[in-house]
């Protein structure tokens, strides 16, 4: 299964923040530590786990990147 092309601009990742080669999409192992902006936590505005496939268009916080 392939992450959403349409990710969240609140996503994020350790990998955006130091010099790595890593991104969600292209971590084979799923062990990559995601948070949303909007909560500093692993679980959205909503209540529901953020990832790079459950932050999508169908959540009510998902902001288009």
């Amino acid at each position: 299964m392939k992450p959403s092309m349409n990710r969240c601009a609140n996503l994020r990742w350790k990998g955006l923040y130091i010099q790595a080669e890593c991104e969600p999409e292209n971590d084979s192992s799923h062990d990559t530590a995601l948070w949303c902006q909007h909560t500093y936590k692993c679980v959205g505005p909503d209540g529901q786990l953020v990832d790079e496939f459950e932050c999508s268009p169908a959540r009510k916080c998902y902001e288009q990147l």
